[in-house]
């Protein structure tokens, strides 16, 4: 049988992503999501959030020096000439805004200026810390055309640092400036919109500056400077407090609100107090399960109530205990699980029964989603475009009029080569210092090589598609037959991948990747090598680096690469390119090689580091290659990118996963989702149960504890990040809206690919209950009503 499984790929067409554990994700008690940029400003300007949205320093008045608080500091000395640039799309489409940092003023001349953030001189923001001629005092003005609010504080100290904050929060209306961590002035009712502000079409040309007026007012700042952040949110009082508290090594402050918080809980209700249809509730029946040895039982969340005067109610969730291990099942017998029924004093239980496992299940894959090509989309009834055509042309026609250069544009800039004419980089996350650049390319490479499989109803359009497959796949193809190769015949060369040595002059690694600091001497990386860097990224991995923007620490190397290597089979599946075959298996070498050598123990500490590890569905690309080319050492690699805390508990496959432990509570939702995806393609191909049992239970657990009521997961405040998952299952509820939002849609396409995946062994209607639930709830309702942009 066939089934007609495009969804999923009419999914990753509109949601291409340009996207309790440690790690930068938290700073101050805030997750980095809500974060745009941060200038330490210790050695350099450069932004150390994962934006990079590095700052330029103009002039020659100015040095870092030593500071007995904070170490290494930014000094500018009063030239008007000398100041900091921020790049002007830092602010580009936001709805509020926060910035905060600290200063230690050198001199007393009013007419300073901390920061002017605006348009122009007419919309803008302007921070003076020794105030003007006619008003002295630290004070922010803020200008909308004819809409002027100035905001005075109190409690700026004299020959100190201190540390300063101003709030834009459009929803609230009001503007708030702190200092030293207290509410230190406050403008209400200001009818104001960040557009009012900022140009948010040609954001390139919004100044943003330290130490320098827009209206270039001949006054320079003399100050020492630290930690400058801009957030994308409005920092709340007890935030700046913490802020404060922390960098100087302070007791958690204790904070007295003049104005109340937003309330992000929801509402609290008396847990013995009916609700709704559990005030007509009699009794919630006790329950009876079976189970094998080692597993932990599949307890139903719902279970049929009975309701007075015979009313046919619905059925009751009930929140059972989860366990972190199985030792209750290690043996056959029989034991109760008391569960809980919110609101009311019911305590159902389960008893349940467990026996031996004499038999190895192993479910067949029985359905095969249509290829695109066989697959179009129609009018409605009333012949209206649906939303479904809508986001597929303005994904198409958009994918269309890209330029391929801008998606090699960093491969061939860490090959050291020259790049065409007036090619450019992508930016943001493709940007020259971005240890994720390269990540983009690979979703390119996907997007397409699937518009080409789905256009087939315009010759035109699928022929732009296929010279794009070419062009790309030719340019990879040329670089990465480079590496381990000599630059010149007969000169040296490391062609094997597990004796990939330092850069020349250096004894160690590392990830820098600045013009001046980037290595480009391919002929030492190995045999096969392919990516947007060099492999250095891959290497600190290995010798137990962590998730952040210095130069020793790396963003998730097999992550990116994942992406690369999904994106040259697509087209090699979809257009039969034997070169990007190659070098998919050429990359794919080069990972086992290296992989292979290593123990299990630092296997494990790898794939359990926070973003660091992240390796997207690096299993599920390593078996699809076998699959593709019936080679074992491919299978073989898949599956060393086991997660094996997660799937098995611990080395010696104690519980986890495979026995329906939920192993994954606080860890971070879309780091963890396609490594289940991986471990049900390596069932697929190697027919082991357990992975199926681990995709199987995943999915269960997820979607019965973790889920949302649009099908999103994941984005609770504990952990205080909206990408992980809350810190104990059944809880969303009571632990209310992350101030940073929840359901990373990243992360519910995923999981409509392992329902997807699923469905083709078993054809369960809860599956497609949720598909559909994610499909059009989530990732339909994600895109942007007039472009391809979709929300994070």
């Amino acid at each position: 049988m066939r089934l007609a499984g495009f969804f999923l790929s009419v999914c990753a067409l509109i949601t291409t992503t340009v996207v309790a554990q440690t790690g930068d994700q938290m700073l101050d008690g805030i997750g980095e999501t809500g974060m745009i940029a941060r200038y330490t400003l210790k050695a350099d300007a450069n932004d150390w959030s994962r934006n990079n949205l590095h700052a330029r320093i103009d002039g020659k008045d100015f040095s870092f020096v030593k500071d007995s608080v904070f170490g290494n500091v930014l000094a500018l000395k009063g030239d008007a000439k000398t100041y900091l640039t921020i790049p002007g799309d830092a602010v580009s489409g936001e709805e509020s805004l926060s910035i905060s940092g600290w200063l230690f003023m050198k001199a007393s001349t009013p007419g300073q200026v901390l920061l002017d953030f605006g348009k122009n001189a007419n919309a803008h923001v302007l921070v003076l810390p020794m105030g003007t001629s006619e008003k002295a005092g630290f004070q922010v003005q803020v200008q909308a055309g004819a809409k002027q609010y100035v905001v005075p504080a109190k409690g700026f100290l004299p020959n100190a640092w201190n540390h300063v904050t101003f709030v834009i929060d459009v929803p609230s209306k009001t503007l708030s400036a702190y200092l030293n961590g207290k509410l230190a002035g406050e403008v209400t009712s200001a009818s104001l919109e960040l557009t009012d502000l900022f140009d948010m079409v040609n954001d390139k040309s919004n100044q943003l500056s330290v130490g320098k007026s827009i209206s270039g007012a001949n006054v320079g700042l003399n100050a020492l400077l630290h930690d400058l952040r801009i957030y994308r949110i409005p920092l709340t009082e007890r935030q700046v407090a913490t802020i404060h508290a922390i960098a100087l090594k302070l007791e958690p402050p204790v904070v007295r609100r003049r104005h109340p918080e937003p309330d992000r809980n929801l509402q609290v209700f008396d847990v013995k107090t009916p609700q709704l249809y559990t005030a007509y509730l009699t009794a919630v029946p006790d329950i009876n399960v079976e189970t094998t040895v080692g597993q932990l039982p599949k307890l139903p969340r719902f279970v049929k109530g009975v309701y007075r005067s015979g009313f046919d109610g619905p059925a009751v969730r009930v929140i059972w205990p989860s366990p972190t291990d199985n030792n209750e099942v290690l043996k056959p017998g029989t034991y109760e699980v008391t569960g809980k029924v919110s609101g009311t004093t019911f305590a159902p239980k389960a008893l349940v029964t467990v026996k031996e496992d004499i038999s190895t299940v192993k479910p067949a894959r029985t359905l095969e989603p249509f290829a695109l090509n066989q697959v179009s989309l129609e009018m409605d009834v009333h012949q209206h475009k649906t939303k479904f055509i809508e986001n597929r042309d303005k994904f198409v026609n958009g994918l269309a009029k890209t330029n391929p250069d801008q998606f090699l544009y960093m491969f061939r800039n860490a090959f050291g080569q020259q790049q065409p004419a007036g090619a450019e980089p992508l930016g943001v996350w493709d940007s020259q210092q971005t240890k994720l650049r390269g990540h983009a390319t690979g979703h390119y490479l996907t997007a397409i090589a699937q518009a080409y499989a789905s256009t087939s109803y315009d010759a035109t359009l699928q022929a732009n598609f296929a010279q794009k497959m070419d062009y790309m796949v030719n340019a990879l193809y040329e670089l990465a037959s480079l590496s381990g190769n000599p630059q010149t015949a007969g000169g040296p060369c490391v062609s094997d991948p597990c004796q990939v040595p330092p850069r020349a002059g250096k004894t160690t690694y590392d990830s820098d990747l600045s013009e001046e600091g980037i290595r480009t001497d391919y002929w030492n990386w190995g045999v096969g090598f392919i990516s947007a860097y060099p492999p250095d990224q891959f290497i600190l991995l290995e010798q137990g680096a962590t998730y952040g923007g210095s130069n020793t620490q790396i963003w998730a190397p097999y992550y990116t690469l994942h992406k690369i290597m999904a994106g040259l089979m697509d087209v090699y599946e979809i257009s039969g390119n034997q070169k990007a075959l190659s070098v998919a298996k050429g990359m794919g070498d080069w990972v086992y090689a290296r992989l292979s050598k290593l123990p299990t123990e630092t296997l494990i500490s790898m794939w359990n580091r926070y973003i660091a590890g992240e390796f997207g569905g690096m299993n599920e690309a390593m078996a699809r290659l076998f699959r593709i080319t019936k080679e074992a050492r491919y299978m073989e690699t898949a599956r060393l990118f086991d997660n094996i805390r997660l799937f098995y508990g611990d080395a010696n496959h104690t519980h986890g996963l495979a026995k329906n432990v939920d192993a994954f509570r606080g860890l971070h939702a879309n780091q963890h989702i396609p490594q289940i995806v991986g471990a049900l393609e390596i069932y697929r191909d190697s027919e082991v149960p357990e992975y199926f049992h681990i995709a199987d239970n995943f999915w269960d657990l997820v979607t019965s504890d973790y889920m949302y009521s649009i099908g999103g997961v994941a984005g609770a405040r504990n952990p205080n990040n909206v990408e992980c998952f809350t810190a104990q299952p059944a809880s969303l509820y009571e632990n209310g809206f992350g101030a940073g939002g929840q359901c990373e849609t990243c992360a519910t396409y995923n999981m409509l690919k392992l329902t997807s995946g699923l469905f083709m062994f078993n054809q369960r209607g809860a599956l497609m209950d949720y598909y559909e639930r994610g499909l059009y709830n989530h990732i339909l309702a994600s895109v942007a009503e007039h472009s391809p942009a979709n929300t994070y």
